[in-house]
């Protein structure tokens, strides 16, 4: 007996081939479809299964999506069974985390738990304040998400979260929102990241509500702003900018399409300290902004890019290489003499050595700029070795 009462009977073997049995035994968490052996038909979604090689040894347990690409998500070793004990484990151990390295009272946003880098595939929970958001990828999850979100409850009232927000909706769609458990949450919520307060839409705002992958690399740039003139495209919330204000930046434009993303980056401001009306929001296309500001000789000393994903596939990866390319050359192409640019990536199909040769002399077309330092995700967004999808973030700094 397993000890959710289901016998090994009573779960569903699958096959895998050879480099697939290879991967998951590395630690990979992923399963492809083609790397069943023998499909098997009538399985459900969230189902558990147990993989093996085609020797028939044990390799681990993962839980089935029969319609997605990636068929199995794995989620423990060799007959390890996937039952409420794992989850409350799992969970346990994603927050002690946490606590150790991410929590204070000058930080209250941050991830939770992160997916496949916590080893609980599927499920992310951001914390703002006393308010957390789940969202789950994947029919598997979706299909486990009212048994996580109850486990979760006691942990994060242990730490002051009175609130469990339930988030849907994908890519450019609009996010719906359903609560857990607790009071209904605000549509606009003020957090702090690194003592510096900042406001997220929790309502209509991308991901979960924030961007927090990106808090530390906030700061970094925070730092190097200080007597700078700084230009922040693809600026959406203003993360980027208002750490760049605070720092000393003397004056900061920053560039989204998204007019709307202007007006809470501009709340930020307010109740960081700063006032907007001494910097710039210009709502444009970033490409084009760049070819007028380069037509009128506009140059800054400190300029950050940091676009949405340009590989959403494997498929677009020359596609986005090239528009990586393009991109780079038109911020070099205003920044001032002796002047850094921080150019960032959130594609998962490009990995840092593809990324950094979008900044090469030939990409640049210049021979005088040295990539200085480069940067991933925080400690609350960790990953697993076998596992290169997972580091999708990167920040080159180059001056």
């Amino acid at each position: 007996m397993t000890r959710n009462g289901r016998t090994a009977a009573d779960i569903s073997l699958l096959t895998l081939s050879r480099s697939a049995a290879e991967a998951v035994g590395r630690g990979h968490p992923w399963v492809y479809r083609e790397g069943l052996v023998r499909p098997k038909a009538g399985l459900v979604a969230g189902e558990e299964v147990q993989l093996a090689t085609t020797e028939g040894a044990p390799l681990g347990r993962g839980l089935v999506d029969p319609e997605s690409a990636i068929a199995v998500r794995v989620w423990t070793a060799g007959i390890e069974p996937i039952d409420r004990a794992l989850f409350a484990a799992r969970i346990a151990s994603a927050f002690t985390l946490r606590a150790r390295l991410v929590a204070s009272p000058e930080t209250n946003a941050y991830r939770l738990l992160h997916g496949e880098g916590d080893r609980m595939p599927g499920f992310v929970v951001d914390r703002y304040d006393h308010v957390a958001v789940l969202k789950v990828d994947g029919a598997a999850a979706a299909a486990r998400r009212a048994e996580i979100a109850a486990l979760l409850q006691g942990p994060l009232e242990v730490i002051g979260v009175k609130t469990l927000v339930l988030r849907e909706g994908g890519k450019g769609a609009t996010p719906s929102t359903e609560v857990a458990f607790g009071p209904p949450p605000p549509a606009v919520i003020e957090v702090r990241e690194h003592g510096v307060p900042f406001v997220v839409d929790l309502a209509k705002g991308q991901k979960t509500g924030a961007f927090l992958d990106q808090r530390e690399n906030r700061r970094r740039v925070g730092r190097l702003a200080a007597g700078r003139t700084v230009l922040n495209l693809f600026s959406y919330a203003g993360g980027f900018s208002l750490h760049a204000a605070r720092g000393g930046a003397t004056h900061v434009t920053s560039v989204d399409i998204a007019s709307a993303a202007h007006a809470t980056a501009q709340e930020s401001f307010r109740r960081a300290g700063v006032d907007p009306r001494a910097h710039a929001f210009a709502s444009a296309d970033c490409f084009a902004f760049l070819a007028e500001a380069k037509k009128k000789g506009r140059t800054w000393d400190l300029v950050v890019s940091d676009p949405p994903s340009f590989a959403p596939s494997e498929k677009a990866v020359p596609r986005a290489i090239s528009a990586y390319r393009s991109l780079h050359r038109a911020c070099v192409e205003v920044l001032a003499p002796g002047g850094l640019f921080c150019a960032a990536s959130c594609s998962s199909h490009i990995d840092a050595t593809t990324f950094a040769a979008t900044l090469d002399d030939a990409s640049l077309g210049r021979a005088d700029l040295r990539l200085l330092e480069q940067y991933g995700p925080p400690a609350d967004h960790p990953t697993l070795p076998a596992w290169p999808e997972g580091r999708y973030l990167k920040l080159a700094l180059l001056g």
